[in-house]
């Protein structure tokens, strides 16, 4: 079957992941239950990033509204939901981060915010390592390598430089450091530059440990290896350079049946930045909107359980989250 995205003239193929789920002894997807709401803030963000899959920069103008937040703190506030997941473009540039995720504070919630580093830097932001702290938020920042001239690459020129300052910011602000007998979670992301897979999570772990520690006097938590899925920027790159077919074979020759049971599409829904639901992430950016977009977080009645009969919509990209050790929003999902 092949459905085609005609907002971004994108052909949604499912036969290459279908039969790989096959192997699996399963026809489609669903899901454990939903613990995770993670929440797209918005597409404007300071960089603008060659594998970004969200297509984010600083002129995009999708910012998400208070009407859906309160309505999205409604939904938090359910028992069943334990970890609220911020992200953008960089959700710090939203007029009402603050008050977001203040408002999440009293409820209690888990909460991560997916942070570029470099807004940090940027002017008007300085204050963002001690509130980050002041609400005990786990910080996962982007960082694709441990020197400058993969992440100039991938991310353009000064990056690097910020990244480190920024790093040493949220540090001194208790991240990965001991505080008052705790430790504020700092995880760091990397993604491969270029058409291949991310390579062992624990041995590169140890490398950025290594590199950022002894050359920078930086530290973090844990490392995130992320594969890079064919859409958006990445997709685009692909193209041009005539290399989309052969990553997909790669994807679909690595197919790992260990990381089905762990997709992060299994128990987390994800909102775009107008309250639209979608499977995950990166369904969002492909405008794949659950039951078609008959479901809707606005709507007062919605509850999260209602999902769990509908199947997970899935497509080619999917494979992305399969390969090799597998990839999530949480690192690699297997062995």
């Amino acid at each position: 079957m092949e459905l085609v995205n005609f907002q971004l003239n994108i052909p949604l193929r499912r036969e290459r992941f279908d039969a790989c789920l096959l192997q699996t002894g399963r026809t489609e997807l669903r899901r454990h239950g939903v613990k995770v709401l993670q929440i797209n803030m918005g597409k404007l963000c300071n960089q603008a990033c060659k594998h970004c899959h969200v297509e984010a920069g600083p002129r995009r103008t999708e910012i998400m509204g208070w009407q859906v937040m309160e309505r999205l703190l409604e939904v938090a506030a359910l028992a069943s939901i334990e970890t609220v997941d911020i992200t953008g473009g960089a959700p710090e540039m939203n007029p009402h981060f603050r008050k977001f995720v203040e408002a999440l504070t009293e409820l209690g919630k888990d909460t991560i915010i997916r942070c570029n580093l470099t807004i940090v830097e940027e002017p008007g932001y300085g204050w963002l390592p001690e509130f980050y702290a002041a609400h005990g938020v786990t910080l996962i920042c982007s960082l694709p390598c441990y020197g400058p001239d993969n992440v100039r690459a991938q991310r353009g020129n000064g990056v690097f430089e910020k990244s480190i300052a920024a790093m040493r910011k949220l540090n001194r602000a208790g991240y990965a450091m001991s505080r008052d007998g705790g430790v504020l979670d700092l995880h760091l992301v990397y993604n491969p530059l270029g058409g291949s897979l991310p390579p062992d999570q624990a041995a590169l772990t140890a490398d950025y440990r290594r590199e950022l520690g002894s050359r920078y006097g930086v530290y973090f938590n844990d490392l995130y290896t992320l594969a890079n899925l064919p859409i958006g920027r990445f997709r685009q790159h692909l193209e041009r350079e005539g290399k989309l077919d052969a990553y997909l074979e790669l994807l679909e020759e690595n197919f790992n049946a260990a990381t089905v049971d762990h997709l992060m599409c299994r128990d987390t829904l994800s909102i775009g930045w107008d309250g639209k639901i979608y499977d995950c992430d990166f369904n969002q950016m492909l405008d794949m909107e659950i039951a078609g977009g008959e479901i809707s977080i606005l709507d007062p009645a919605f509850r999260p359980e209602s999902l769990l009969a509908v199947p997970i919509d899935t497509g080619e990209h999917c494979l992305g989250c399969t390969a090799g050790a597998g990839s999530s929003c949480g690192g690699a999902l297997a062995t």
